[in-house]
Protein backbone atom coordinates (compact mmCIF):
# COMPACT_ATOMS: atom_id res chain seq x y z
CA UNK A 1 0.00 0.00 0.00
CA UNK A 2 1.04 3.36 -0.68
CA UNK A 3 1.64 5.60 2.22
CA UNK A 4 -0.27 9.20 2.28
CA UNK A 5 1.05 12.01 4.32
CA UNK A 6 -1.13 15.08 5.14
CA UNK A 7 0.24 18.34 5.79
CA UNK A 8 -2.12 20.83 8.00
CA UNK A 9 -1.70 23.37 9.98
CA UNK A 10 -3.65 27.42 10.10
CA UNK A 11 -3.65 29.52 6.98
CA UNK A 12 -0.62 31.26 5.44
CA UNK A 13 1.82 28.82 7.28
CA UNK A 14 3.50 27.63 3.91
CA UNK A 15 1.91 24.59 3.66
CA UNK A 16 1.57 25.06 -0.12
CA UNK A 17 5.26 26.21 -0.69
CA UNK A 18 6.23 22.91 1.30
CA UNK A 19 3.89 20.82 -1.08
CA UNK A 20 5.73 22.14 -4.07
CA UNK A 21 9.30 21.65 -2.38
CA UNK A 22 8.73 18.37 -1.65
CA UNK A 23 6.83 17.34 -4.69
CA UNK A 24 9.08 19.36 -7.31
CA UNK A 25 6.44 20.68 -8.57
CA UNK A 26 4.98 23.95 -8.68
CA UNK A 27 1.32 22.73 -8.71
CA UNK A 28 -0.14 24.45 -5.74
CA UNK A 29 -0.94 28.28 -5.48
CA UNK A 30 1.29 30.06 -3.34
CA UNK A 31 0.16 33.71 -2.11
CA UNK A 32 0.57 35.98 0.62
CA UNK A 33 -3.50 36.09 1.07
CA UNK A 34 -5.01 33.84 3.86
CA UNK A 35 -7.14 31.06 2.14
CA UNK A 36 -5.35 30.62 -1.72
CA UNK A 37 -5.78 26.89 -1.32
CA UNK A 38 -8.93 25.88 -1.71
CA UNK A 39 -8.55 22.80 -3.98
CA UNK A 40 -6.69 20.09 -2.39
CA UNK A 41 -3.57 19.07 -3.94
CA UNK A 42 -1.94 15.61 -4.64
CA UNK A 43 1.30 14.69 -5.60
CA UNK A 44 4.16 12.16 -5.19
CA UNK A 45 7.61 12.51 -3.35
CA UNK A 46 10.38 10.53 -3.97
CA UNK A 47 13.35 10.14 -1.09
CA UNK A 48 15.86 7.68 -0.63
CA UNK A 49 14.30 5.53 -3.31
CA UNK A 50 10.84 5.37 -1.61
CA UNK A 51 7.57 6.73 -2.67
CA UNK A 52 4.71 8.24 -0.78
CA UNK A 53 1.73 10.49 -1.19
CA UNK A 54 1.55 13.91 -0.22
CA UNK A 55 -1.66 15.64 0.17
CA UNK A 56 -1.64 19.61 0.98
CA UNK A 57 -5.31 20.03 2.93
CA UNK A 58 -5.84 23.77 2.14
CA UNK A 59 -9.51 24.54 1.14
CA UNK A 60 -10.97 27.15 3.91
CA UNK A 61 -12.67 30.46 2.61
CA UNK A 62 -12.00 33.26 4.52
CA UNK A 63 -15.04 35.03 6.30
CA UNK A 64 -14.73 35.26 10.47
CA UNK A 65 -12.16 33.75 12.66
CA UNK A 66 -14.89 31.14 13.59
CA UNK A 67 -15.32 29.78 10.11
CA UNK A 68 -11.21 29.57 9.57
CA UNK A 69 -11.51 27.48 13.58
CA UNK A 70 -14.15 25.07 12.40
CA UNK A 71 -13.00 24.36 9.03
CA UNK A 72 -9.21 23.90 10.19
CA UNK A 73 -10.54 21.30 12.81
CA UNK A 74 -12.62 19.37 10.36
CA UNK A 75 -9.60 19.04 8.04
CA UNK A 76 -7.10 18.32 10.64
CA UNK A 77 -10.13 15.72 12.21
CA UNK A 78 -9.96 13.69 8.40
CA UNK A 79 -6.85 14.11 7.76
CA UNK A 80 -5.89 12.23 11.20
CA UNK A 81 -7.95 9.95 10.05
CA UNK A 82 -6.88 8.40 6.66
CA UNK A 83 -3.43 9.61 6.13
CA UNK A 84 0.01 7.37 7.83
CA UNK A 85 1.81 10.25 8.86
CA UNK A 86 1.09 14.48 9.26
CA UNK A 87 3.26 17.16 9.12
CA UNK A 88 1.60 20.07 11.41
CA UNK A 89 2.91 22.91 10.08
CA UNK A 90 3.58 26.40 12.57
CA UNK A 91 5.12 29.97 11.55
CA UNK A 92 8.03 30.60 13.81
CA UNK A 93 7.88 34.40 12.58
CA UNK A 94 4.23 34.56 14.31
CA UNK A 95 5.01 32.70 17.09
CA UNK A 96 2.43 29.74 19.04
CA UNK A 97 -1.34 31.40 18.48
CA UNK A 98 -4.74 29.88 19.73
CA UNK A 99 -5.27 28.14 16.41
CA UNK A 100 -1.88 25.92 16.41
CA UNK A 101 -3.01 25.29 20.28
CA UNK A 102 -6.38 24.02 18.81
CA UNK A 103 -4.72 21.83 16.20
CA UNK A 104 -2.55 20.65 18.41
CA UNK A 105 -5.10 19.27 20.79
CA UNK A 106 -6.98 17.09 18.19
CA UNK A 107 -3.39 15.63 17.49
CA UNK A 108 -2.35 14.65 20.73
CA UNK A 109 -5.42 12.56 21.06
CA UNK A 110 -4.18 10.72 17.58
CA UNK A 111 -2.34 7.50 17.26
CA UNK A 112 -1.12 8.64 13.89
CA UNK A 113 2.23 9.59 13.85
CA UNK A 114 2.84 13.46 14.22
CA UNK A 115 5.77 15.41 12.97
CA UNK A 116 5.69 19.07 14.50
CA UNK A 117 7.40 21.62 11.90
CA UNK A 118 8.79 24.99 12.51
CA UNK A 119 8.54 26.53 9.19
CA UNK A 120 10.28 29.95 7.89
CA UNK A 121 13.42 29.11 9.88
CA UNK A 122 15.54 31.13 7.47
CA UNK A 123 19.05 31.93 10.14
CA UNK A 124 20.09 31.19 13.22
CA UNK A 125 18.37 33.19 15.43
CA UNK A 126 15.10 31.82 14.23
CA UNK A 127 15.88 28.14 15.19
CA UNK A 128 16.17 29.85 18.98
CA UNK A 129 12.38 30.92 18.47
CA UNK A 130 11.29 27.27 17.30
CA UNK A 131 11.90 26.13 21.17
CA UNK A 132 8.41 27.85 22.44
CA UNK A 133 6.27 25.01 20.41
CA UNK A 134 7.92 22.43 22.64
CA UNK A 135 4.79 23.63 24.74
CA UNK A 136 2.71 22.19 22.15
CA UNK A 137 3.18 18.46 23.35
CA UNK A 138 4.16 16.49 20.07
CA UNK A 139 8.17 16.73 20.76
CA UNK A 140 10.71 18.19 18.91
CA UNK A 141 9.95 20.53 16.34
CA UNK A 142 11.71 20.00 12.61
CA UNK A 143 13.30 23.53 11.84
CA UNK A 144 12.48 23.81 8.75
CA UNK A 145 12.39 26.34 5.66
CA UNK A 146 10.13 25.73 2.70
CA UNK A 147 10.77 28.87 0.61
CA UNK A 148 14.84 27.87 1.04
CA UNK A 149 14.74 24.37 1.42
CA UNK A 150 16.69 24.47 4.38
CA UNK A 151 16.01 21.25 6.97
CA UNK A 152 13.73 19.24 4.08
CA UNK A 153 16.06 16.63 3.60
CA UNK A 154 16.19 15.49 7.66
CA UNK A 155 12.41 16.36 7.78
CA UNK A 156 12.26 13.45 4.60
CA UNK A 157 14.15 11.54 6.84
CA UNK A 158 12.00 11.46 9.53
CA UNK A 159 9.01 10.71 7.53
CA UNK A 160 10.21 7.44 6.05
CA UNK A 161 11.41 6.68 9.49
CA UNK A 162 7.54 7.12 10.82
CA UNK A 163 6.35 5.44 7.78
CA UNK A 164 8.47 2.69 8.68
CA UNK A 165 9.51 -0.41 6.54
CA UNK A 166 7.76 -0.91 2.93
CA UNK A 167 4.07 -3.37 3.02
CA UNK A 168 4.39 -5.81 0.64
CA UNK A 169 0.99 -7.32 1.55
CA UNK A 170 -0.43 -10.33 0.67
CA UNK A 171 2.02 -12.21 -2.25
CA UNK A 172 -0.80 -14.17 -3.87
CA UNK A 173 -3.13 -11.00 -3.58
CA UNK A 174 -0.30 -9.14 -5.20
CA UNK A 175 -0.11 -11.74 -8.17
CA UNK A 176 -3.87 -10.76 -8.81
CA UNK A 177 -4.23 -7.90 -10.81
CA UNK A 178 -6.20 -5.06 -9.87
CA UNK A 179 -8.91 -2.99 -12.13
CA UNK A 180 -10.24 0.27 -10.13
CA UNK A 181 -12.95 2.33 -11.75
CA UNK A 182 -12.55 6.08 -11.23
CA UNK A 183 -14.60 9.21 -12.64
CA UNK A 184 -16.51 12.00 -11.75
CA UNK A 185 -19.55 11.41 -9.19
CA UNK A 186 -22.20 9.83 -10.80
CA UNK A 187 -20.91 9.05 -13.81
CA UNK A 188 -21.96 5.24 -13.53
CA UNK A 189 -18.87 3.54 -11.95
CA UNK A 190 -20.72 1.40 -9.12
CA UNK A 191 -23.49 0.59 -11.78
CA UNK A 192 -21.05 -1.13 -14.24
CA UNK A 193 -19.59 -2.79 -11.40
CA UNK A 194 -22.74 -4.09 -10.71
CA UNK A 195 -23.27 -4.98 -14.29
CA UNK A 196 -19.55 -6.84 -14.17
CA UNK A 197 -20.47 -8.88 -11.23
CA UNK A 198 -23.98 -9.54 -12.28
CA UNK A 199 -25.85 -8.38 -8.71
CA UNK A 200 -26.46 -5.15 -6.71
CA UNK A 201 -23.62 -5.45 -4.45
CA UNK A 202 -23.26 -1.68 -4.91
CA UNK A 203 -25.74 0.53 -3.81
CA UNK A 204 -26.68 3.27 -6.99
CA UNK A 205 -28.42 6.17 -6.97
CA UNK A 206 -28.92 9.25 -8.19
CA UNK A 207 -27.25 11.95 -5.68
CA UNK A 208 -23.09 12.68 -6.04
CA UNK A 209 -21.10 10.96 -3.23
CA UNK A 210 -23.60 7.74 -2.92
CA UNK A 211 -20.28 5.55 -2.79
CA UNK A 212 -17.90 6.96 -0.16
CA UNK A 213 -15.54 3.92 0.39
CA UNK A 214 -13.58 1.95 -2.13
CA UNK A 215 -14.84 -1.16 -2.30
CA UNK A 216 -13.40 -4.47 -3.51
CA UNK A 217 -14.38 -7.15 -5.52
CA UNK A 218 -12.88 -10.29 -6.44
CA UNK A 219 -14.27 -11.49 -10.06
CA UNK A 220 -13.64 -14.88 -11.36
CA UNK A 221 -16.02 -15.33 -14.26
CA UNK A 222 -15.13 -16.39 -17.73
CA UNK A 223 -11.98 -17.36 -17.52
CA UNK A 224 -10.67 -14.12 -15.77
CA UNK A 225 -9.41 -13.35 -12.29
CA UNK A 226 -8.94 -9.98 -10.92
CA UNK A 227 -10.05 -7.07 -8.07
CA UNK A 228 -12.13 -4.71 -9.16
CA UNK A 229 -12.05 -1.39 -6.99
CA UNK A 230 -15.35 0.67 -6.97
CA UNK A 231 -13.79 3.64 -5.69
CA UNK A 232 -15.70 7.49 -4.65
CA UNK A 233 -16.26 10.56 -7.20
CA UNK A 234 -13.67 13.05 -7.24
CA UNK A 235 -15.11 16.65 -7.14
CA UNK A 236 -14.00 19.92 -7.56
CA UNK A 237 -14.10 21.72 -4.10
CA UNK A 238 -16.72 24.28 -5.04
CA UNK A 239 -19.56 21.42 -5.30
CA UNK A 240 -18.53 19.77 -2.14
CA UNK A 241 -20.79 20.42 1.07
CA UNK A 242 -19.70 17.34 3.26
CA UNK A 243 -17.21 16.33 5.38
CA UNK A 244 -17.06 13.33 3.94
CA UNK A 245 -15.45 14.19 0.69
CA UNK A 246 -12.25 14.86 2.18
CA UNK A 247 -11.79 11.06 3.34
CA UNK A 248 -13.07 10.09 0.19
CA UNK A 249 -11.03 11.40 -2.20
CA UNK A 250 -7.93 10.46 -0.52
CA UNK A 251 -9.43 6.80 -0.51
CA UNK A 252 -9.94 7.37 -4.64
CA UNK A 253 -6.48 8.51 -4.56
CA UNK A 254 -5.16 5.58 -2.89
CA UNK A 255 -7.13 2.94 -5.04
CA UNK A 256 -5.71 4.69 -8.04
CA UNK A 257 -1.87 4.26 -6.12
CA UNK A 258 -2.63 0.53 -5.42
CA UNK A 259 -4.15 -0.69 -9.07
CA UNK A 260 -2.43 -2.17 -12.23
CA UNK A 261 -5.56 -0.45 -14.49
CA UNK A 262 -7.97 2.18 -14.18
CA UNK A 263 -11.03 1.92 -15.52
CA UNK A 264 -11.85 5.65 -16.50
CA UNK A 265 -15.49 6.31 -16.72
CA UNK A 266 -16.95 9.74 -18.98
CA UNK A 267 -20.74 10.53 -19.41
CA UNK A 268 -21.26 9.97 -23.27
CA UNK A 269 -24.29 13.07 -22.15
CA UNK A 270 -21.23 15.48 -20.88
CA UNK A 271 -18.62 14.76 -22.84
CA UNK A 272 -14.78 14.97 -21.39
CA UNK A 273 -14.78 17.61 -18.43
CA UNK A 274 -11.71 19.66 -16.42
CA UNK A 275 -12.61 17.42 -13.93
CA UNK A 276 -12.15 14.29 -15.72
CA UNK A 277 -8.62 15.29 -16.50
CA UNK A 278 -7.85 15.75 -13.15
CA UNK A 279 -8.65 12.52 -12.86
CA UNK A 280 -6.35 11.14 -16.15
CA UNK A 281 -3.24 13.03 -14.73
CA UNK A 282 -3.66 11.58 -11.32
CA UNK A 283 -3.45 8.01 -13.01
CA UNK A 284 -0.81 9.26 -15.62
CA UNK A 285 1.57 10.68 -12.71
CA UNK A 286 0.92 7.22 -10.84
CA UNK A 287 2.11 5.35 -14.52
CA UNK A 288 -1.00 3.12 -14.36
CA UNK A 289 -2.32 1.44 -16.70
CA UNK A 290 -5.90 2.95 -18.46
CA UNK A 291 -9.26 1.89 -20.42
CA UNK A 292 -11.93 4.96 -20.90
CA UNK A 293 -15.16 3.86 -21.14
CA UNK A 294 -18.06 6.01 -22.49
CA UNK A 295 -20.25 5.16 -20.22
CA UNK A 296 -24.54 5.91 -20.93
CA UNK A 297 -24.07 5.50 -24.59
CA UNK A 298 -27.30 4.15 -24.82
CA UNK A 299 -28.77 7.81 -24.15
CA UNK A 300 -27.23 9.18 -27.34
CA UNK A 301 -29.15 9.60 -29.95
CA UNK A 302 -26.58 10.17 -32.73
CA UNK A 303 -24.72 6.76 -33.00
CA UNK A 304 -23.01 6.89 -36.25
CA UNK A 305 -19.73 5.98 -37.03
CA UNK A 306 -18.57 9.78 -37.72
CA UNK A 307 -20.21 10.53 -33.97
CA UNK A 308 -18.01 8.07 -32.73
CA UNK A 309 -15.31 9.01 -34.64
CA UNK A 310 -15.50 12.11 -33.23
CA UNK A 311 -16.07 11.56 -30.11
CA UNK A 312 -12.86 9.40 -29.82
CA UNK A 313 -10.58 11.98 -31.64
CA UNK A 314 -11.73 14.61 -28.80
CA UNK A 315 -11.00 12.22 -26.05
CA UNK A 316 -6.90 11.84 -27.32
CA UNK A 317 -6.45 15.28 -28.30
CA UNK A 318 -7.53 16.55 -24.98
CA UNK A 319 -5.52 13.41 -23.40
CA UNK A 320 -2.50 13.87 -25.79
CA UNK A 321 0.50 13.79 -25.80
CA UNK A 322 -0.79 10.12 -24.01
CA UNK A 323 -3.36 8.68 -26.61
CA UNK A 324 -2.41 5.09 -27.05
CA UNK A 325 -5.41 3.15 -24.91
CA UNK A 326 -8.57 1.70 -25.94
CA UNK A 327 -11.82 3.79 -25.99
CA UNK A 328 -14.98 1.46 -25.34
CA UNK A 329 -18.65 3.11 -25.94
CA UNK A 330 -20.29 1.09 -23.43
CA UNK A 331 -23.89 1.08 -20.84
CA UNK A 332 -23.87 0.18 -17.79
CA UNK A 333 -27.93 0.09 -17.83
CA UNK A 334 -28.54 -2.01 -20.79
CA UNK A 335 -24.96 -4.42 -20.40
CA UNK A 336 -23.78 -3.03 -23.39
CA UNK A 337 -20.14 -4.00 -24.51
CA UNK A 338 -19.38 -4.10 -20.98
CA UNK A 339 -17.72 -7.63 -21.60
CA UNK A 340 -15.05 -5.86 -24.07
CA UNK A 341 -14.16 -3.45 -20.78
CA UNK A 342 -13.22 -6.15 -18.92
CA UNK A 343 -11.34 -7.76 -21.91
CA UNK A 344 -9.29 -4.67 -22.76
CA UNK A 345 -8.37 -3.84 -18.99
CA UNK A 346 -6.84 -7.73 -19.00
CA UNK A 347 -5.33 -6.60 -22.26
CA UNK A 348 -4.28 -3.44 -21.48
CA UNK A 349 -3.04 -5.29 -18.17
CA UNK A 350 -0.62 -7.84 -20.05
CA UNK A 351 0.69 -4.93 -22.33
CA UNK A 352 2.45 -3.45 -18.88
CA UNK A 353 4.39 -6.71 -18.74
CA UNK A 354 5.35 -7.60 -22.20
CA UNK A 355 8.88 -7.81 -23.06
CA UNK A 356 10.70 -7.31 -26.44
CA UNK A 357 13.89 -9.32 -26.42
CA UNK A 358 17.12 -7.38 -27.15
CA UNK A 359 17.97 -9.07 -30.76
CA UNK A 360 14.46 -7.74 -31.94
CA UNK A 361 14.83 -4.08 -30.83
CA UNK A 362 17.88 -3.45 -32.05
CA UNK A 363 16.83 -4.99 -35.53
CA UNK A 364 13.87 -2.64 -35.65
CA UNK A 365 15.01 0.68 -34.02
CA UNK A 366 18.71 0.62 -34.63
CA UNK A 367 17.58 1.41 -38.83
CA UNK A 368 15.07 3.43 -38.02
CA UNK A 369 17.37 5.50 -35.88
CA UNK A 370 19.76 5.87 -38.70
CA UNK A 371 16.95 7.01 -41.01
CA UNK A 372 16.02 9.54 -38.64
CA UNK A 373 18.88 10.57 -36.20
CA UNK A 374 18.21 13.03 -33.42
CA UNK A 375 19.25 16.72 -34.95
CA UNK A 376 22.89 17.94 -33.98
CA UNK A 377 23.32 20.74 -31.25
CA UNK A 378 26.74 22.91 -31.93
CA UNK A 379 27.81 20.78 -34.50
CA UNK A 380 28.39 17.61 -32.72
CA UNK A 381 26.66 14.34 -34.15
CA UNK A 382 24.18 12.12 -31.90
CA UNK A 383 25.07 8.71 -32.25
CA UNK A 384 22.69 5.94 -30.35
CA UNK A 385 24.05 2.34 -31.17
CA UNK A 386 22.70 0.03 -29.03
CA UNK A 387 19.20 -0.32 -27.09
CA UNK A 388 17.68 -2.63 -24.64
CA UNK A 389 14.52 -2.87 -22.66
CA UNK A 390 15.15 -2.98 -18.97
CA UNK A 391 13.94 -5.84 -17.11
CA UNK A 392 11.61 -6.23 -13.99
CA UNK A 393 10.42 -2.77 -14.58
CA UNK A 394 6.50 -2.00 -12.81
CA UNK A 395 6.17 -0.20 -16.72
CA UNK A 396 7.93 -1.01 -19.81
CA UNK A 397 11.51 0.97 -20.13
CA UNK A 398 13.80 1.35 -22.44
CA UNK A 399 16.89 2.78 -22.78
CA UNK A 400 18.90 3.74 -25.47
CA UNK A 401 22.93 3.86 -25.18
CA UNK A 402 24.71 7.18 -27.28
CA UNK A 403 27.45 9.31 -26.87
CA UNK A 404 26.14 12.92 -26.48
CA UNK A 405 22.27 11.84 -24.28
CA UNK A 406 22.13 15.06 -22.96
CA UNK A 407 21.91 16.76 -26.44
CA UNK A 408 18.74 14.16 -26.94
CA UNK A 409 15.31 16.42 -26.01
CA UNK A 410 12.17 15.31 -25.04
CA UNK A 411 10.20 15.45 -29.09
CA UNK A 412 12.95 12.46 -30.20
CA UNK A 413 12.22 10.79 -27.10
CA UNK A 414 8.42 10.70 -27.83
CA UNK A 415 9.53 9.92 -31.50
CA UNK A 416 11.15 6.92 -30.10
CA UNK A 417 8.32 5.95 -27.87
CA UNK A 418 5.84 6.48 -31.17
CA UNK A 419 7.71 3.82 -33.34
CA UNK A 420 7.92 1.50 -30.12
CA UNK A 421 4.17 1.99 -30.29
CA UNK A 422 3.69 1.48 -33.64
CA UNK A 423 5.62 -1.66 -33.60
CA UNK A 424 4.58 -3.76 -30.40
CA UNK A 425 1.13 -3.36 -28.77
CA UNK A 426 1.65 -1.35 -25.59
CA UNK A 427 -1.68 0.49 -25.94
CA UNK A 428 -3.04 1.92 -22.80
CA UNK A 429 0.73 1.33 -20.90
CA UNK A 430 2.65 4.24 -20.31
CA UNK A 431 6.19 3.90 -21.28
CA UNK A 432 9.38 5.08 -20.50
CA UNK A 433 12.48 5.96 -22.54
CA UNK A 434 15.61 6.70 -20.87
CA UNK A 435 19.19 7.78 -22.47
CA UNK A 436 22.49 6.55 -21.11
CA UNK A 437 25.96 7.21 -21.60
CA UNK A 438 27.72 4.75 -24.40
Amino acid sequence: MSKLVAIVGRPNVGKSTLFNRLTGTRQAIVSDEAGTTRDRQYGKCEWGKREFSLVDTGGWVVNSDDIFEEEIRKQVILATQEADVILFLVDVKNGETDLDLQVAKILRQTKVPVILCANKTDNNEDRYNSAEFYSLGLGEPFCISAATGSGTGDLLDEILNKIGPEDNGNDEDNSIPRFSVVGRPNVGKSSIINAFIGEDRHIVTDIAGTTRDSILTRYTKFGFDFFLVDTAGIRKKNKVTEDLEFYSVMRSIRAIENSDVCILLLDATRGIEGQDMNIFQVIQRNNKGLVVVVNKWDLVEDKSQQAISHFENAIRSRMAPFSDFPIVFASALTKQRIFKVLEMAKEVFLNRQRRVSTSKLNEEMLPLIESYPPPSIKGKYIKIKYCAQIPETQIPSFVFYANLPQYIKEPYRRFLENKIRERWNFSGTPINIFIRQK
